[in-house]
């Protein structure tokens, strides 16, 4: 109870001695089309959500980069929407986002079917580490929250929440009143789906990356639920359902205006 008392009374403080002023996080939130529809007390609890990460995280720049104040808002606001109905305590165990300018090349150990290991180069836009930092690349970062399907922060920051119990495997700790069956069922038959229609060449509505393993299908799902939840709910209706409880948000509902632009 004190603990609760006495971290209440540091985000508070926090948040009395932002320099950032309200009409900027209002600016900043009025540009990503992603952030459409959240209603004023939405958009509040959003902004000091986001306060609060940038008070716990380092947000740092890599390789010339330099984070700017509306770089930061724009990566902390898109990183807090997953967590608004969640809490900041969910991304506890790590420290901070490094920003590239643009794609890296990371190099990985693979163990192959002989048990040969291999040294791997891939070149990625973002990576999320146990409990070391979240990567992103800035030039991918910019054009993110344009309801796209595409959004390299949720991507990332929803590996984080799948890491919670572990290695990422696309299966993150659920809520009580969750069924753990419903969530296997669902997640388990659309990525069968999905790899299915992959491996034969058809077209997918979805990044293709995503079947690439379970930890990559709960992220790109994680994205395309707040970016483009009427293509998940017309393609995987079971996922996006799981997704609407676990998030315990209808963005469905709260972009169906946008939806609406974009089809007409």
């Amino acid at each position: 109870m004190m603990f609760r008392a006495l971290r209440a009374w540091q985000e508070r403080r926090v948040l009395r001695r932002s320099k950032i002023v309200p009409a900027a996080w209002a600016a900043t939130i009025a540009s990503l089309p992603l952030l459409a529809g959240l209603s004023a007390g939405e958009q509040r609890r959003l902004r000091e959500l986001a306060v609060l990460f940038l008070d716990r995280k380092r947000v740092e720049g890599v390789q010339g980069v330099v984070v700017t104040e509306p770089m930061a808002m724009v990566i902390a606001l898109q990183a807090c929407l997953p967590i608004l109905e969640l809490g900041l305590d969910v991304y506890e165990g790590w420290l901070s986002v490094l920003v590239y300018p643009a794609g890296f090349a990371v190099e990985h150990e693979v163990m192959d079917d002989y048990g040969v290991v291999h040294r791997v180069r891939s070149a990625l836009s973002g990576e999320a580490w146990g409990r070391g930092p979240v990567i992103l690349a800035w030039d991918e970062t910019r054009r993110a929250g344009i309801i796209d399907g595409h959004n390299l922060v949720i991507h990332e920051l929803a590996h984080k929440l799948d890491m919670q119990n572990g290695d990422a495997n696309g299966y993150p700790p659920l809520h009580g009143e969750m069924s753990h069956a419903a969530w296997v069922k669902a997640f388990t038959r659309a990525y069968a789906d999905l790899q299915q229609r992959c491996d034969a060449g058809q077209p997918v509505a979805v990044d293709p990356y995503a079947a690439t393993s379970p930890a990559e299908f709960f992220a790109v799902m994680s994205e395309v639920f707040f970016e483009r939840p009427d293509v998940l709910m017309a393609h995987y209706p079971a996922v996006h359902a799981q997704l609407r409880q676990y998030y315990r948000q209808d963005p469905l509902q709260r972009l169906s205006a946008a939806f609406h632009r974009i089809s007409n």
